[in-house]
Formats: C-alpha cells, structure tokens, sequence
C-alpha cells in the first residue's frame, strides 16, 4: 500500500484537485445558471421581448465553470500532462496542486450558486423596470469579484506548485 502511494499518490492527489476544481464550479455554474432560468421562465412567458435580458443574467453564474476549467488546464500543465508525458510527482507535489486547486473548488462553485441566486433577483428587475436591468448585473458583478479572487488564488499558487 505505501509503495502505491509512492508510485501513484502524488499524481492522483493532483488529479483529484484539478478534478474537483473543474467538476465543483461546473456544479456551482449549473446550479446558479438553472436557479436564473427558472426565475426567467416567468416574465418570458409574459414578455418575452426580455429574452436577451434574461440570457445574460442566465449567463452570469456560468463563468465560474470556465474559471474552474482554467485551473484544471494550469494543473495539468503543472503535471506536464500537455508536454509529452507526466514525470514523476512526488506525494508532497501532487498535495500542493491538490491545495492550489481549492480556492477555486470552493469559491467557484459556492460563488456561482450564490451569483445566481442574485442573477434571479435581478430578474424581477427586468420584470418590473426593463430599463433598470443593468442594475442587477452589477450587483451580480460583486458576487463574480470574489470567483475572481478565487481563480487568482489558485492560479498564483499553481505557478509556483512544482
């Protein structure tokens, strides 16, 4: 047992992290993203004129995915995934991609839920003042600050995992 995890543990601990950091904010993304469309379905039926209105608050939360996909593309990279073959990564090394990849794991996906719960109060806006709905994307934009904090967190610690 301790020899696979000498062979393989640092490898599948970096693994996990990209994994999880792509796989939670694409969660995050689809939960925040429905959360919006359901609250769109309402004032679409009534006024679907506000299509595009709708579209971009939907589409909102859904950034935090892209930002999660970002840093399981620096991971690999870090592994040399995309240089002709992984080399050898020790345990330490592959727990510090695995801990470099939890800002974004945790801030995408809990950001994008949240993001999108606002996104569907903004939607209200667009029901009741069409013309104000810019108001509720930046009140979306300040939820999205923190996702990019997040991404940052994770990006700088990956430069310096290996």
């Amino acid at each position: 047992m301790a020899e696979f995890f000498n062979l393989f543990g640092g490898v599948a601990l970096a693994f996990l992290g990209a994994g999880l950091a792509v796989g939670l904010c694409c969660v995050g993304s689809a939960r925040g993203t429905g959360i919006v469309g359901e609250a769109a379905t309402g004032v679409l039926a009534v006024a679907p004129e506000h299509l595009s209105k709708c579209m971009i608050l939907q589409v909102l939360p859904g950034t935090q995915g892209l930002y999660g996909l970002v840093i399981w593309f620096f991971a690999l990279l870090q592994l040399g995934a995309f240089s002709g073959g992984i080399g050898e990564v020790t345990l330490a090394q592959g727990m510090t991609i695995f801990v470099a990849c939890l800002p974004m794991t945790l801030g995408g996906f809990l950001s994008a839920i949240y993001q999108g719960r606002v996104a569907a109060s903004a939607i209200n806006i667009v029901a009741k003042k069409p013309d104000d709905w810019s108001k509720g994307i930046i009140l979306c934009v300040v939820v999205e600050f923190y996702a990019i904090l997040s991404l940052l967190g994770s990006i700088l610690m990956l430069m310096n995992a290996m």
